[in-house]
């Protein structure tokens, strides 16, 4: 029931990734309820979509691991209708932590949101 990912969550986002080499990438759509400011998309959903997008990476490695920090800055709006494309990388990995990043594209090209984060692995 991941409310990103589960294709069953009737409220969730319905995600779909796929990995590119080292990226993994998903594309996703904002509708009317995904807005914050007027014609935007909610600054909490955007984090959600750069989350999820990392914490996929690890899961197609067979990595299970959770978010245990993370930071992230808004350069431009994510328009209501129009589809970005959101990617993650792996930066670092020491022991149990997994540092990666993901930023979520505009069609432009220009990237709206970028974030860091550490995951643990948990067993």
């Amino acid at each position: 029931m991941c409310f990103a990912c589960s294709p069953r969550n009737p409220i969730g986002l319905h995600l779909r990734f796929s990995m590119d080499g080292d990226t993994c990438r998903t594309t996703f759509t904002p509708r009317e309820e995904h807005q914050g400011w007027n014609g935007c998309m909610h600054g909490g959903l955007i984090s959600t979509l750069l989350d999820e997008v990392m914490a996929q990476w690890l899961w197609r490695q067979g990595i299970s691991a959770m978010t245990a920090e993370m930071t992230t800055r808004f350069s431009r709006p994510v328009p209501i209708g129009v589809p970005v494309n959101v990617e993650s990388r792996l930066v670092e990995h020491k022991g149990r932590l997994w540092a990666l990043s993901a930023r979520v594209i505009l069609p432009d090209g220009r990237a709206a949101a970028r974030a860091t984060a550490k995951f643990l692995t948990v067993d």
